[in-house]
């Protein structure tokens, strides 16, 4: 009959059965209908995984990192500002080795001369000459980012093959990059295979659970990187890593369910062990994604909005290597059951004796927390990956710095100014080229037209007539046009023999009516006009814009770091003395690195804060006690 104990016991335990029952009734005819129904899981996830390796093409991928930067920073609204005024041409530095002078010279001018090259400088000073190697500054007569331009400096590098040929452009370099990434990742990839594989062989205890874990990540990955096309654009950046990071994430869920199989197979059958494991992983599982996946959201809520773009396309990942988990794994599971069987091995994970846990480990720790927490504050970090070395390199980071190695990085700026006072400009180019930052600086202000006239120097009608060659009665009547076009009537009124306008506009107004068939030039003039203009556009496109003017600046410092920070606000305030600083915009890699910088700080607290909170509700709601996700989360 049994004594009190044991019939208690006995109700307990009986007690016990029916809540789990009653608890996992749901969770076990979802998972025997899955496990059942794993035929028709395995159709389905072939045609979406055939879906997905067809859609993997539709997916478009964003090459520049600068578009994620905040809409409110300088570098964001900067680039803004010269997509929609200015044209940036399509330039290259190209290092030719092993040549004499005269041999780069005849190479300069062959180069010069070929189609879509606008500008080469070369000359015999050691900015372009030095030690049998030739540096050719060319600049090509379209923006940067269209084909043509990729195509003329291909064509270019083609007629120097026959030399060693270094090359550091802007024209398809986000491309070049992105390329780089993604070969740097496919080898980072197979290195995680390897790892992962050798480690699940080391926890294991049968060999035939591997290609089950393979084959239900390979299918959560091409399931992901298949539907990235929901979202429109992704960054290369998130295209690159997703999958390594997708496969560090997730790798625990399918690692959960095995064990939970293996452990139920100790006195079940292969079917009955995959239902209740399957129905007992499904809601760890599942609580341990959602502190996972609250990571990933804590992510898009960065200032960067790379943040977003990789935050949500990893918890997609989670979920769908969830979906994988639960309805492809249990059916691989049960056919690869009896090879399970079959294959069992020894562990060779050696047992752990916890030795002065309590008494020991903690000091140690407590320790070890406060040295790396102020060694964490010493960490610096870099946002330009032209500043990084490594031992070995891309064929095209060789070229670049190869290139750098010989002649110097050009570290350039942007000054964006409001137009429409060109003696301004002028000083304010003046007080730039002073400052020791500066290397070179170059603006309307400071391009020579003519016999050391600059562009916007004003000149009077006789100075006009004397440089182009211009009989002056002509260049009175040009004038009196001109000022009649700008209704400019006091200078009619007056007489325009001293009125005095700025040379590129006067030129640009002659060529203009000339085109318009309203005055008629003598031939050599009109090829002085013809040579000339198409220069002047070169430099008005680049260094003009609707409202505002642009100074290229090239400096003496790196690209980051407190220095270039100092030579930053040393160029704002010396062209603060000119415009209004509110009016000032610098844009440039240094501009860029200071301003991932400057976001870094708030980003990680962001992230930092966001992630601990949620995953402190999360396991509130999970555990169902205070005290343990507060414990939890200070150990993460």
């Amino acid at each position: 009959k049994g004594t009190k104990g044991e019939i208690y016991q006995e109700e307990t335990m009986a007690d016990n059965t029916e809540k789990d029952k009653k608890d996992n009734s749901f969770m076990m005819k979802l998972a025997t209908l899955i496990v059942d129904k794993r035929k028709g899981f395995y159709l389905i996830f072939i045609v979406l995984c055939v879906f997905c390796v067809l859609s993997m093409n539709r997916v478009k991928v964003n090459n520049d990192l600068t578009t994620y930067l905040p809409d409110t920073t300088e570098t964001r609204r900067g680039l803004d500002l010269m997509d929609s005024e200015f044209t940036t041409y399509g330039s290259a530095r190209i290092l030719i080795c092993n040549v004499t002078f005269d041999e780069a010279q005849k190479l300069a001018d062959q180069v010069e001369e070929m189609d879509g090259v606008s500008m080469l400088d070369f000359d015999d000073t050691e900015d372009h000459y030095h030690d049998m190697e030739a540096l050719l500054s060319v600049t090509f007569d379209e923006e940067a980012d269209t084909e043509a331009t990729q195509q003329h400096l291909d064509e270019v590098l083609d007629a120097l093959s026959d030399y060693d040929v270094y090359y550091s452009s802007d024209i398809g370099q986000e491309e070049r990059d992105a390329d780089d990434l993604n070969n740097d990742m496919i080898v980072i990839l197979l290195l995680a295979a390897v790892v992962i594989v050798a480690v699940l062989l080391f926890t294991s205890t049968t060999y035939a659970e591997i290609p089950v874990y393979l084959t239900t990540f390979i299918v959560a990955a091409i399931l992901n990187k298949g539907t990235n096309y929901w979202f429109g654009t992704i960054s290369f950046v998130t295209n690159s890593i997703a999958v390594v990071l997708q496969l560090g994430l997730a790798v625990d869920y399918a690692i959960i369910l095995a064990h939970r199989f293996m452990e139920e197979h100790e006195d079940k059958d292969a079917r009955e062990a995959v239902i209740v494991a399957l129905s007992k992983a499904i809601p760890e599982i599942s609580s341990s994604s959602l502190t996972t996946i609250s990571g990933m959201v804590a992510m898009m809520f960065m200032q960067f909005r790379i943040g977003y773009d990789m935050g949500i396309i990893l918890a997609k990942s989670i979920i769908f290597s969830m979906v994988a988990v639960f309805f492809l794994m249990p059916g691989l599971l049960l056919t690869f059951s009896k090879a399970i069987d079959n294959t069992h091995h020894k562990s060779f994970v050696p047992k752990i004796t916890a030795v002065g846990t309590r008494y020991i480990i903690p000091p140690i720790l407590i320790v070890g927390v406060i040295i790396a927490f102020f060694l964490s504050n010493k960490a610096n970090y870099v946002y330009d990956t032209n500043t990084l070395e490594s031992s070995t390199m891309s064929d095209n980071k060789f070229s670049v710095s190869m290139v750098n190695k010989e002649f110097g990085m050009v570290n350039q700026l942007a000054v964006i100014v409001p137009n429409g006072d060109y003696e301004k400009e002028a000083q304010t180019l003046k007080a730039l080229e002073k400052l020791d930052v500066v290397k070179s600086v170059q603006g309307l202000g400071n391009i020579e037209a003519m016999d050391g006239y600059m562009l916007t120097d004003k000149l009077n009608p006789r100075q006009f007539a004397e440089l182009i060659d211009l009989d002056v009665e002509v260049a009175d009547m040009l004038y009196s046009a001109y000022a009649l076009d700008q209704s400019d009537y006091g200078a009619l009124v007056s007489g325009v023999n001293d009125y005095e306008v700025p040379f590129i506009d006067m030129f640009l107004f002659i060529y203009d009516q000339k085109e318009s068939g309203n005055i008629t030039l003598d031939d050599d003039l009109e090829e002085t006009l013809s040579d000339a203009h198409s220069k002047i556009m070169i430099a008005k496109d680049q260094l003009l814009g609707e409202d505002n003017s642009r100074f290229v600046l090239e400096l003496n410092v790196p690209y980051e770091g407190e220095e270039t920070i100092a030579a930053l606000d040393q160029i704002r305030n010396t062209v603060a003395k000119f415009y209004n600083i509110d009016d000032i915009l610098l844009v440039g890699n240094a501009t860029s690195d200071k301003d991932l910088g400057d976001s870094f700080a708030t980003d990680n607290t962001i992230i930092t804060v966001l992630t601990a909170l949620f995953v402190m509700i999360i396991l509130l709601f999970t555990f169902q006690s205070a005290g343990l996700p507060v414990l939890l989360v200070v150990t993460i």
